[in-house]
């Protein structure tokens, strides 16, 4: 099994920034690709960015291109969200996700709050 805990949420105002970080655990070495998703208040639950855990190729949603990056430190095993401009609308739980041969893992989830 993979265990995946978030930091780092919290509440900002718009235009600021924060940053994310899912340190993975457990059986690490099976995991292919990790992402953020998110989910605002009666609304699904949206990927927003991924990484691959071995060539470090990325994708970002278009809603957030330009604005947040998804990073990785193989060595901590760890996946950061660097979320900058920040916008009411960016107002939900974030959840990390790993994805690999064991299957799919997610984290608990961090709230964040974007206030106008």
């Amino acid at each position: 099994q993979v265990q995946l805990v978030e930091s780092g949420g919290g509440l900002v105002q718009a235009g600021g920034s924060l940053r994310l970080s899912c340190a993975a655990s457990g059986r690490t070495f099976s995991i292919y690709r990790m992402g953020w998703f998110r989910q605002a208040p009666g609304e699904e639950r949206e990927s927003i960015a991924a990484i691959s855990w071995t060539s470090g190729s990325t994708y970002h949603a278009d809603s957030v291109k330009g604005r947040f990056t998804i990073s990785r430190d193989n060595a901590k095993n760890t996946v950061y969200l660097q979320m900058n401009s920040l916008k009411p609308e960016d107002t939900a739980v974030y959840y990390c996700n790993s994805h690999g041969a064991m299957g799919d893992y997610w984290g608990q989830g961090t709230r964040v709050t974007v206030s106008s």
